[in-house]
């Protein structure tokens, strides 16, 4: 019946705490009335952009929590974001600007992978700070990135404590020195840029579409417009008992269907349009040949009704009524409604007014959402929430029809088939990185091929670890000099030669209060009693190098690179070169290698067997920030020879 089904999915989860500033002591309860109080206040004021967003499982929401061992009472969120990892980024903007508007607000964000704002800014994270350390450190505060430093040495600053054991020893460092934890502006930058255009940026993440639905769904839309996350949800979650109840339909029958436009968000739409599924014919839903040209409206239509159908045959239809007086009867809401016209929530519209009850309506769901949220005993589920819509809104089908004629159009889905430019495109945005300039004809014909070996002596002189290598920021970085002695010394004290520095791991001794983001690792300098076995080890390797050399002298293998002597000028007489080749095979393997040009030799002919596509070398070249232009010669690159010296040659060694 069809031929892909997804039976479980990761429940992704982000929660969010908001922590007020300690300035005197208070009693628990007067603690847990401000709290209240700042909830309402928050949530009314962030009215606008929540009510009418769409959630894929779980809206925002805030609720007070009591404090427990080093945790002070404070609000408490969470949110299951599902497959769209949109809604979770959205609530990061929301945490941001609660700490703007809110000063004496401080926020901690986390989701299942922990610090997912440091995962964001990984490439601009001081050194020291990695997942080990990093506990109670992250922090919103005036709707800026907080970082609490860590001090280079033990009580090395009287306010800095090594770790930061519990969250009220770190309100108490954000409130007495707010203005020395700012995140450094790279850090800030990479997590502003992944929340850039919001508030804006939820109306571009929505999709408008035509779908063929029962009557009832349509009524049940238009007062819940989230619910189609439900819907959609059940559909794709679908398993095989849940199709029993879509054999014969009993709450959304076919018949009943008419045409009406339906807002998704655009992962709802993809999750839907992207599923195969034929409806069983005991179901009614047939479907016209897919050159109809509303074959798509009747496939949305068909896929939706199944989810919907699905959600309320979970559920009895004489659930406890119990379930449905829980917003009017809540001590908050008669605030929380007064506070909503005061901020003009309902734009000056007539109070009974069929537009005016729609907003009312929204605003009484988002108020038992995210204000005044049930256990999860007595919350009503989606199944019943469409149920009780059903049993209490009139809905005219005739009615219902005639707005066919006027339904607004619908949005270009182009935006699924995205070509494999428009997809880099999208992943260099995604990555923060501008989209490479075309290269010119002039360009390539005068291209530096420098570019490529000075970026890749900059990569090599670079730190690694066990941990990895870095790369360079910016191809045009001044490459950092290989400086032997130092490099024997790390080698030295990493195969602990020297039984007294063995235990010392300390590389960097400089009296800087706090680890910075752009420490390097200094090298400590010699004894002076060390520099005789420095330099007895560095002799030592020398002539071992030396022996080697000797050893591949009678070797081919000499042959295999590119000479210096090779790309010599060709004007040299005949007899010249027959001297040359005469003096003997070893002097000619002896000949220093061009190492420049084996180098980029090498690299190009990677580079060109890609034919187009991503491989090690382009991979390699543009995480160094070296961008090489199309190859318009598909031929192999070969090694210039003595005979043929190629232009490459030349380039490189200008």
């Amino acid at each position: 019946m069809e031929e892909n089904m997804k039976f479980a999915t990761v429940e992704d989860t982000v929660e969010y705490c908001l922590f007020l500033i300690p300035d005197e002591p208070r009693d628990p309860e007067e603690h847990r009335e401000i709290l209240q109080k700042y909830i309402e206040n928050i949530m009314t004021q962030f009215a606008p952009m929540l009510v009418p967003y769409i959630w894929q499982n779980q809206p925002f929401n805030l609720k007070y929590k009591p404090g427990k061992g080093g945790v002070p009472a404070h609000i408490f969120g969470m949110t299951k974001f599902g497959d769209n990892i949109e809604d979770e980024w959205f609530i990061v903007y929301i945490v941001k600007q609660i700490t703007k508007e809110f000063p004496e607000l401080v926020a901690r964000i986390e989701d299942n992978d922990g610090e997912f704002l440091l995962i964001e800014a990984a490439d601009f994270l001081p050194k020291w700070l990695d997942p080990d350390n990093s506990a109670n450190r992250v922090f919103f505060h005036h709707g800026e990135l907080c970082i609490i430093p860590a001090p280079k040495k033990p009580e090395a600053v009287s306010w800095l404590p090594t770790t930061v054991q519990t969250i009220s020893q770190a309100l108490n460092i954000i409130s007495t020195h707010p203005e020395k934890i700012l995140a450094s502006e790279s850090i800030r930058a990479a997590v502003n840029r992944r929340i850039r255009g919001y508030p804006e940026k939820i109306k571009a993440s929505l999709h408008q579409a035509r779908c063929f639905l029962p009557a009832g769904i349509v009524a049940v839309l238009k007062q819940r417009p989230r619910l189609v996350a439900a819907g959609v949800q059940a559909f794709y979650l679908r398993d095989p008992i849940d199709l029993r109840a879509c054999r014969i339909f009993k709450t959304f029958l076919p018949e009943t269907r008419i045409m009406t436009s339906v807002t998704f968000t655009k992962c709802l739409y993809a999750q839907l349009v992207q599923q195969r599924f034929m409806p069983d014919l005991r179901s009614g839903y047939k479907l016209p040949p897919p050159s109809h040209p509303q074959y798509r409206a009747h496939e949305l239509g068909m896929k939706l009704a199944h989810g919907f159908e699905i959600l309320c045959s979970k559920c009895s239809p004489h659930f406890s009524d119990a379930k449905k007086s829980l917003v009017t009867t809540s001590p908050l809401w008669a605030g929380f409604l007064e506070s909503l016209k005061k901020n003009d929530y309902f734009k000056g519209l007539i109070e009974g007014s069929a537009q005016y009850q729609e907003r009312l309506e929204m605003a009484k769901n988002y108020f038992q959402l995210s204000i005044n949220r049930p256990e999860s005993s007595h919350a009503m589920s989606p199944g019943e929430e469409i149920l009780t819509l059903l049993q209490t809104i009139p809905f005219d089908i005739e009615e219902l029809k005639k707005e066919e004629a006027n339904l607004p159009p619908e949005d270009d889905d182009q935006w699924l088939d995205l070509s494999p430019d428009q997809l880099d495109q999208l992943l260099q945005e995604a990555a923060g990185k501008k989209e490479p300039e075309p290269v010119s004809k002039g360009q390539e014909e005068n291209y530096d091929l420098t570019q490529v070996s000075e970026s890749m002596k900059a990569f090599i002189s670079k730190v690694s670890t066990h941990k990895g290598a870095e790369l360079p920021r910016e191809h045009s970085e001044t490459p950092v000099t290989f400086d032997a002695d130092s490099f024997l010394n790390y080698l030295d004290k990493i195969l602990g030669s020297r039984p007294h520095d063995s235990d010392s791991d300390d590389l960097d001794e400089e009296d800087s209060e706090c680890l910075d983001s752009d420490d390097d690792l200094d090298l400590e300098t010699q004894e002076p009693g060390e520099e005789a076995s420095v330099k007895g080890t560095l002799d030592d390797l020398k002539s071992y190098m030396a022996q080697m050399d000797q050893e591949l002298a009678h070797t081919s293998i000499g042959k295999s690179f590119t000479t210096r002597k090779q790309m010599e000028p060709l004007s040299q007489t005949a007899s010249d070169n027959s001297e040359e080749e005469d003096s003997g095979a070893g002097g000619s393997v002896m000949t220093p290698v061009d190492v420049d040009l084996n180098l980029v030799s090498n690299v190009l002919e990677s580079y060109s067997s890609q034919a187009g596509l991503a491989g090690p070398a382009s991979n390699l070249l543009q995480s160094m920030g070296v961008q090489l232009p199309d190859s318009t010669d598909h031929r192999p690159v070969s090694k210039p020879t003595k005979d043929e010296p190629a232009n490459l040659a030349s380039v490189v060694s200008s």
